[in-house]
């Protein structure tokens, strides 16, 4: 993805504001705002941001698991499984 050739100053998201939220729903790419040329903000579809949040939530579960990973807090599975079936037959 190219960002250069999705950039506007934000005069044009003020005279263009429906085409481009049309054109960000069907492209599917983000644009970057611009404000005395510098970027200022980046905009982009409800359905690429939806994606972006999953795929953050799923980085930090791994981040934390690599962490205990580390910090030796995990168990083999088989051992947490015989555990579990051993409470559950009480």
């Amino acid at each position: 993805m190219k960002y250069f050739q999705q950039i506007k100053p934000i005069s044009y998201l003020k005279a263009h504001a429906a085409e481009i939220v049309r054109n960000l729903s069907e492209q599917g790419e983000p644009l970057v705002i611009t404000q005395n040329g510098e970027a200022k903000v980046v905009m982009q579809d409800i359905a690429s941001y939806e994606q972006m949040q999953e795929t953050m939530a799923m980085l930090k579960i791994l981040a934390l698991g690599n962490k205990q990973i580390e910090a030796g807090e995990v168990q083999p599975a088989g051992k947490v499984i015989q555990a579990l079936k051993a409470k559950t037959s009480l």
